[in-house]
């Protein structure tokens, strides 16, 4: 135990955290006392997720909430949050017939749903990358801080699979059609881009975050975090880089389906709407469609009802054909060139799409782990 009494002593003990950091220690965990902090320790690989981590992050979580009065997750080097979770290993397992997809995303999803209903302060610092498996670490906290550097995206449809992470809850909230927009291109965000568009809840210089850190470890309540918070924030005068298409993005994007998005893109004939057909020709058909299906029902779905529907989704995404392929493109052969099957939507059956959402046997079903 460390005491929290001034910022030097945290300083010092935040100095000295980073000197003991190494790859081996995938997930650092700093007990400052009432107040802990989870360091992903995996820079190298940009801070991705796997079982190991998931297997130190949840335990902790679930013995600091009773706990502590604060809870602060970063990513170590300075590059990424965390980039995503290890879809390469669980690739690899699919293609030998094994079963690391169920369990990683069972407990991924299981954490996520954690996090959406902590008790006490969760102050996710996203600072660089966050993508995928760190969205799911963060956007269910009360507080995520961008930066400069954040990098924001929900690529999935990309390999095949869907924006999990409890992404059929968030991004159907955010403002109009923007959360369709980034779930079926994977656009990116970048910087404030982020707060603007209601990912982030504060957005805060990188060059301050060590100071930030050190205060809010100095925090005893929820309203000297908040204000904390609001201190270190800055206000971006930048218009929101999609502002000029929010318009379009909500005219297209509220299409009843994928198909009459493509439509409605090909009738505008604007070089953003050239753009997003560009992207969407990118996606596996099958994913488009599924992803476009989540976000309508999870619009009206509590956060642990949507984790229930992605997880029935992730292991039918498993053992289907395009999330093996599309990882196999991405980062196996890395060849960029995915054979969809089927290879366009016009081929995408609803009933085959359906059969994603019917519920697993009894005994596999998420909502007796949530």
């Amino acid at each position: 135990m460390f005491s929290t009494r001034g910022p030097n002593l945290v300083g010092n003990f935040l100095k000295a955290g980073r000197m003991f950091s190494n790859e081996a220690q995938d997930v650092i965990v700093n007990d400052f006392g009432d107040r802990g902090v989870l360091v992903l320790n995996r820079p190298k690989a940009l801070n991705s997720l796997n079982l190991s981590m998931l297997d130190k992050i949840y335990p902790a979580l679930v013995k600091w909430e009773k706990e502590k009065k604060l809870v602060v997750i970063k990513g170590a080097g300075e590059k990424a949050f965390c980039a995503g979770g290890d879809v390469k290993a669980v690739a690899e397992s699919a293609f030998k017939g094994g079963k690391l997809g169920q369990e990683f995303f069972r407990k991924e999803y299981i954490n996520n749903g954690l996090i959406g209903a902590y008790k006490i302060p969760y102050v996710a610092l996203i600072d660089g990358i966050v993508m995928g498996g760190g969205v799911g670490l963060s956007v269910h906290g009360r507080y995520r801080v961008a930066t400069e550097k954040t990098l924001f995206a929900m690529p999935e449809t990309q390999i095949g699979l869907f924006p999990d992470v409890g992404g059929s809850y968030f991004l159907p909230r955010l403002s109009g059609r923007l959360g369709w927009y980034l779930a079926l291109t994977g656009q990116r965000l970048k910087g404030s881009d982020v707060l603007k568009a209601g990912v982030a809840t504060h957005f805060c210089n990188s060059s301050e975050l060590k100071s930030l850190e050190e205060a809010l470890l100095s925090c005893s309540t929820r309203d000297e975090v908040e204000g904390t918070l609001e201190k270190f924030s800055k206000v971006d005068d930048r218009q929101f880089s999609l502002a000029p298409y929010i318009d379009q993005i909500n005219a297209v994007f509220s299409a009843p389906t994928v198909s009459e998005i493509y439509d409605r893109l090909e009738k505008d004939e604007s070089k953003w709407a050239q753009e997003t057909v560009q992207l969407l020709n990118k996606m596996s058909p099958t994913s488009l469609k599924l992803t476009h299906k989540q976000l309508e029902l999870g619009k009206t779905l509590n956060l642990n009802e949507c984790l229930e529907m992605e997880y029935r989704l992730a292991v039918r995404c498993v053992e289907g054909h395009d999330f093996r392929e599309g990882v196999r493109a991405l980062l196996i052969d890395k060849d960029q060139s995915p054979r969809w099957k089927p290879a366009s939507i016009k081929e995408v059956r609803d009933e085959n799409i359906d059969a994603y959402f019917q519920k697993l046997p009894e005994e596999l079903e998420l909502k007796h782990k949530l």
